[in-house]
């Protein structure tokens, strides 16, 4: 399951073709993905930001095209703009993640994997929070350009309603 696909549908649309008209400042600055291997409902966004505006666009793209226009609440924060093709494929990422379970003796089943993909310091970063059959959160951070996890964390979801 690759990106491009999606940015390419985007890109064909009306409904993009007007909001750029609209807004021709407007840059690609984060993938949101929701990989579920439960229930196959999966979902594919992807988010530009408004500079002029500091807002950011919602593109939703699995049932036809809907966008949805949001405020950003930290206004000092501009997201980085996402150029080029990714090199890492949303279909590998859940072995990627599944080998790095492996390398710290996690034994839980993937069930969920929420993704998203954005610039961080010049770095197209893959930031993955993926959800175990235990009820498990773990956090890995993949570079897109070296594969590379850069990381590894496990977390009870125990542990996250007790500091609640």
């Amino acid at each position: 399951m690759k990106i491009q696909p999606y940015i390419n549908k985007l890109n064909k649309s009306k409904k993009f073709k007007e909001f750029i008209e609209k807004n021709p400042n407007a840059y690609f600055s984060a993938g949101f993905f929701v990989l579920d291997f439960q229930e196959n409902k999966n979902v594919h966004q992807i988010d530009y930001y408004i500079p002029n505006q500091k807002k950011m666009a919602t593109f939703e793209l699995d049932k036809g095209i809907d966008m949805k226009i949001s405020e950003i609440t930290d206004k000092n924060i501009m997201p980085a703009k996402i150029e080029g093709k990714t090199k890492l494929d949303l279909d590998v990422l859940k072995g990627i993640v599944e080998d790095e379970m492996k390398n710290h003796t996690v034994t839980h089943k993937l069930q969920k994997i929420i993704v998203i993909l954005q610039n961080l310091n010049g770095n197209l970063i893959w930031n993955l929070n993926c959800i175990t059959s235990d009820m498990g959160v773990i956090k890995v951070h993949i570079d897109d350009e070296t594969h590379s996890v850069l990381k590894f964390e496990e977390i009870s979801l125990f542990d996250v309603v007790r500091k609640i």
